[in-house]
């Protein structure tokens, strides 16, 4: 069967460094470098780096992002909340992205979407700055047509569906789950917004998202520097695009 254009495309990998610095922060000190992380990623097919700069600085810290901007050369997806003081930073450092997340200070890591349909008259300035700064705003929320409405409303270009849930059921479940995100893919891409996906996504999940045909781009990150441990970070993201790769 001769496949579209469109199921065909490069599906792009941005990887997560925040658990390197994870790792480094248990012990203090300066080892292992973000930075070396991305360098390493880059080299092995990552099409972006991700860092979510969080409220109290577990793991990406000020200076890493600093490190970043100054050294990167594939593009810098900027996790964050929608807080006063990470807009400032944002707009300061002026990444090629910016993803907002919720964010709770005692969650071990993003516990789910944010709630962009009931939080849009918050959210309308928040975005509207960062669009002005020539930042490309995505909202990561759950694929669900509310919040898919709520960013169409509030003029994101990207929107980034979590597929933690997904990760964590099987069977039915899974199917069902896929569904809503292959869904939720098709109704951003016919409104002109662009449809990511991430969250527990690994080697034994990673294919049935992956081919769904409107998702432009993957991020992954927990998992890969994971199975780093077992047999480097290279082999994992090459691996990781491998699948990719096969799924379209």
């Amino acid at each position: 069967m001769t496949r579209s254009l469109n199921q065909t495309r490069h599906l792009r990998l941005g990887v997560n460094i925040d658990h390197v610095a994870t790792i480094r922060n248990a012990r203090g000190g300066e080892h292992p470098e973000p930075i070396r992380a991305a360098t390493i990623a880059a080299a092995a097919g990552a099409d972006g780096i991700t860092a979510h700069l969080r409220e109290d600085r577990r793991h990406i810290r000020d200076d890493d992002l600093v490190a970043l901007m100054g050294s990167l050369s594939i593009p810098l997806n900027l996790e964050m909340a929608a807080t006063d003081e990470m807009l400032s930073i944002a707009l300061r450092h002026k990444p090629h992205a910016a993803c907002i997340v919720p964010e709770k200070r005692e969650e071990r890591t993003t516990e789910g979407g944010l709630d962009a349909a009931s939080q849009q008259e918050r959210l309308n300035d928040f975005v509207g700055q960062l669009r002005d700064a020539n930042i490309r705003v995505s909202l990561f929320i759950e694929p669900d047509p509310r919040q898919v409405e709520a960013a169409i409303h509030l003029g994101a270009p990207v929107v980034e569906f979590h597929t933690g849930h997904y990760a964590e059921v099987s069977g039915a479940e899974r199917e069902a789950e896929l569904r809503r995100i292959s869904d939720a893919a098709a109704l951003a891409a016919k409104n002109g917004i662009e449809p990511h996906a991430g969250h527990g996504l690994t080697f034994d999940n990673v294919v049935p998202v992956a081919a769904i045909p409107q998702l432009a781009e993957l991020n992954i990150g927990h998992f890969l520097i994971g199975e780093a441990i077992f047999g480097g970070l290279a082999g994992s993201i090459r691996q990781m695009r491998a699948l990719m790769n096969d799924a379209r």
